[in-house]
């Protein structure tokens, strides 16, 4: 039973982490109908942008370790979500009224080029968070010791979760994103400014993949200028198994994507773990082609 608990606290870290970077290849999807190819890359920028202010501002040292580690957030979300910006507007909206095909290529070569663009400036090692950032300490929840580490990664993925559910569902601007979701068109005869909306998802998106490279950072200690292509193909897959377009679908299909992953590694093969995930997905996609909670379509009379 305990390492049941161990392996499910793991997976819902994991998991967790995939359903941030897959709320962002979800809004994108849901009001452009475009996979962004290079969000895995802007993810991993997060990992490593996290290391770089981590130790050219010791924020741990001047501000202690959660305050710093707060901080440290809100920078890579704010550079990230920037960078998500720029490459919209350089990358995406240029070919917005072409065909869906240039779109798809043009974000391929925007994947390949920022992932070029770290391995030159960091190298093609990977690189290390420095030991003993967060205490090594662990937490007893009925008898059973989880790591402390595990349990913030796992309440900062729901906190932030939470609060992007908020933002799109009580506010006005998340209104604007809902609508324009639904219909561009309508959204704009409705006064709505859909380049705005589009650069705002744009910004959101890419800056919760940030914060996810980092808790992969502060999670494992290492990042990888590769890694955006193995976690961008699980946030993608976990995308698709809760609804692609839908909010709280990817939160849940990230969540269940982790725990899967975490408990056929544990309990049947290490080795299959990646195939335990995608055969999950198929099953589904099998029983209900839109996804868990399904994808949102409009539908026009």
């Amino acid at each position: 039973m305990e390492q049941f608990f161990q392996q499910l606290t793991n997976g819902l870290a994991v998991g967790g982490i995939y359903a941030l970077i897959a709320l962002g290849y979800t809004m994108v999807y849901g009001v452009l109908k475009l996979i962004n190819f290079a969000h895995g890359d802007l993810f991993t920028y997060g990992g490593y942008l996290g290391l770089t202010l981590l130790t050219s501002f010791l924020l741990q040292d001047r501000m202690g370790v959660m305050a710093g580690i707060g901080i440290l957030t809100v920078m890579v979300m704010g550079l990230v979500g920037v960078m998500g910006v720029v490459l919209e507007r350089a990358a995406y909206r240029p070919l917005r009224e072409a065909p869906r095909l240039s779109a798809v290529v043009s974000a391929l070569g925007a994947s390949i080029f920022l992932q070029n663009a770290l391995m030159l400036i960091y190298g093609a090692q990977f690189q290390t968070y420095p030991e003993g950032l967060l205490p090594q300490t662990a937490v007893s929840l009925g008898g059973i010791q989880i790591p402390l580490i595990r349990i913030l990664v796992v309440l900062a993925s729901i906190v932030m979760m939470a609060a992007l559910y908020l933002f799109v569902q009580k506010t006005k601007i998340g209104t604007a994103v809902r609508a324009a979701a639904i219909d561009q068109g309508a959204a704009r005869l409705m006064g709505i400014d859909v380049n705005k909306v589009v650069s705002l998802v744009f910004l959101i998106g890419p800056a919760l993949g940030g914060s996810a490279g980092l808790l992969v950072g502060l999670y494992y200690g290492r990042v990888d200028f590769t890694m955006g292509w193995v976690y961008g193909m699980k946030a993608f897959t976990a995308a698709i198994l809760g609804g692609i377009g839908n909010i709280p679908g990817a939160m849940v299909g990230g969540l269940l994507l982790g725990v899967i992953e975490a408990l056929g590694a544990a309990y049947l093969s290490i080795a299959w773990k990646d195939a335990f995930a995608f055969c999950v997905l198929i099953l589904i996609l099998i029983v209900r082609p839109t996804g868990l909670l399904g994808e949102r379509v409009a539908e026009k009379v």
